[in-house]
C-alpha cells in the first residue's frame, strides 16, 4: 500500500495545538506523508493568539511548487489562508492540480481570535469551487452564506446557498457550535452535490482541550481521500480519530489545550487489540499491571482490558469452561467492515459470524485462519479506549 502524500496549506501554531502542527501529527498518525506550505506564522498558546504574520504569496507558491514537482501530491488540505493575496494565488495554482482538495475555511481560533478578514473570506469562493469537500463549523458556514444559522433548517438553507453559489462539490456541516438538545448530542451532516445527506451523531465531549479539532478533522479526511477511500468513509474514520484524540487530550495549558494526537491512530486496517485466555482473573490482573499496562476496563470475574503506552489495547478473558484450543483472539480494526466482510465471503472465505453490533459497543465479524486461529474484524472507534465504563482516573 503506497503512502498517501498530503500537501497542507495552512498557518503555523506556535503552541502546537492547531494549524500546521496539528495537521502534521494527524497525517502522520493516519499513515500519510505530510508536506507543508505555510501561509502565516502565529504567536499563540492555549489562551489566545498574540500576533499573526502572513507569509508573502510568492513564498507560499514556492513551497507548493517545490513539493509538487519532486514528491508529488495525492490530496491537499487547506486551512488558515493568511491573506486575500495568498488565497487568490493558491486558488490559481491549485486549479491545475487534479487531486482531491479538503478546504477548512478557518476564520476564528478556538480562543476567539480572528484569523481571516472580510476581504480574505470573499476570496474563499474560488477555493470552495475547487474543493472536493469543505468543512465549515456553524459560524464559518454562516459567514460564507451571509445569513444566520441557528437551527437545522437554517443550516440546510445556508449549505444550499454556499454550494449553489460556489459550485463546491460536497460540504460537511459540523454541528459543534449549533444549539443542541438536552441530550447534548451533536450531529455532523455531509451534503453532496445533489444535497443528499449523511448524518453522524455523538454525545458532546465535555472538555476545554479541543484546540485544533477542525484542522485535525480536515487533515484526517484528506488522508483518506488521498488513499482512495470514498468520501463518506473518509469522514467516518476522521471523526473517530478526532473524538479519540479529544478524549486523550493531555490537559496542557490554561485555556483551550491541544488534543492527544499521539493516542489516536487511523487507517483502513489496524492491528491494535489482542485478547488472550486466562485461568484466574486476579492473578492475570496483577501480572499485566506489574508489566506496566494500564487497566481501563474491569469486569470481574471474566474480562479486563488494558492500554499500552502507544495506544494499543490488550484484554484477558476467563472462559467458563477451559478449552483445549488456544483462547487467543486477534483483532483487526477495519474502516469498511461490512464491505470487507461481504467481499471476503463472496471470495469463498467462511465466517463464524458476519458483522453485528455487540453490547460492548463494537461491531464485529469473526472467522478462522487456515490454521484455526481466531480472528475478529471489528469497528469500535473511540469505544475501544474510551468506553462509557472506562475506569476513571
Amino acid at each position: 500500500m503506497s503512502v498517501p502524500r498530503i500537501l497542507i496549506i495552512a498557518g503555523s501554531d506556535s503552541g502546537g495545538g492547531a494549524g500546521i502542527q496539528a495537521d502534521i501529527k494527524t497525517v502522520t498518525m493516519m499513515g500519510g506523508h505530510a508536506m507543508t506550505a505555510i501561509t502565516a506564522i502565529t504567536a499563540q498558546n492555549t489562551l489566545g493568539v498574540d500576533a499573526v504574520m502572513a507569509v508573502p504569496a510568492g513564498m507560499v507558491l514556492k513551497q507548493i511548487d517545490a513539493v509538487v514537482s519532486d514528491i508529488g501530491v495525492d490530496a491537499v488540505k487547506i486551512g488558515m489562508i493568511g491573506s486575500a493575496e495568498v488565497a487568490e494565488a493558491v486558488a490559481e495554482r491549485l486549479e491545475g492540480l487534479d487531486v482531491p482538495i479538503v478546504f477548512d475555511p478557518v476564520m476564528v481560533a478556538s480562543s476567539g481570535a480572528v484569523l481571516a478578514d472580510a476581504r480574505t473570506i470573499r476570496v474563499f469562493d474560488r477555493l470552495l469551487k475547487l474543493a472536493a469537500l469543505a468543512t465549515p463549523n456553524t459560524p464559518e458556514l454562516a459567514a460564507l452564506a451571509g445569513m444566520e444559522v441557528r437551527d437545522e433548517a437554517e443550516r440546510d438553507r445556508a449549505v444550499e446557498e454556499v454550494m449553489d453559489r460556489t459550485g463546491c462539490r460536497a460540504l460537511l456541516a459540523k454541528g459543534g457550535h449549533l444549539p443542541h438538545s438536552e441530550s447534548d448530542e451533536i450531529s455532523d451532516v455531509l451534503y453532496d452535490s445533489e444535497y443528499n445527506e449523511r448524518h453522524w451523531s455523538g454525545l458532546r465531549i465535555d472538555t476545554v482541550h479541543n484546540h485544533g479539532t477542525g484542522c485535525t478533522l480536515a487533515s484526517a479526511i484528506a488522508v483518506g481521500l488521498g488513499r482512495g477511500e470514498r468520501l463518506a468513509d473518509a469522514v467516518d474514520i476522521a471523526r473517530d480519530f478526532v473524538r479519540t484524540a479529544m478524549k486523550a487530550a493531555p490537559g496542557l495549558g490554561g485555556g483551550h489545550g491541544p488534543m492527544g494526537h499521539w493516542a489516536a491512530r487511523g487507517g483502513a486496517m489496524n492491528l491494535n487489540q489482542v485478547t488472550v485466555g486466562a485461568l484466574n482473573y486476579g492473578d492475570s490482573i496483577r501480572f499485566y499491571r506489574a508489566l506496566g499496562l494500564r487497566q481501563i476496563v474491569d469486569a470481574p470475574p471474566r474480562y479486563a482490558r488494558f492500554e499500552a503506552p502507544g495506544g494499543a489495547t490488550f484484554s484477558i478473558h476467563v472462559e467458563e469452561t477451559p478449552s483445549t484450543r488456544s483462547d487467543t483472539l486477534i483483532y483487526f480494526e477495519v474502516a469498511e467492515l461490512d464491505a470487507l466482510a461481504e467481499r471476503l465471503s463472496t471470495d469463498g472465505i467462511g465466517f463464524l459470524s458476519m458483522p453485528e453490533d455487540k453490547p460492548w459497543l463494537w461491531r464485529e465479524a469473526r472467522l478462522l485462519d487456515p490454521a484455526g486461529n481466531r480472528i475478529c474484524l471489528y469497528r469500535a472507534g473511540e469505544n475501544r479506549r474510551f468506553p462509557p465504563w472506562r475506569i476513571a482516573g
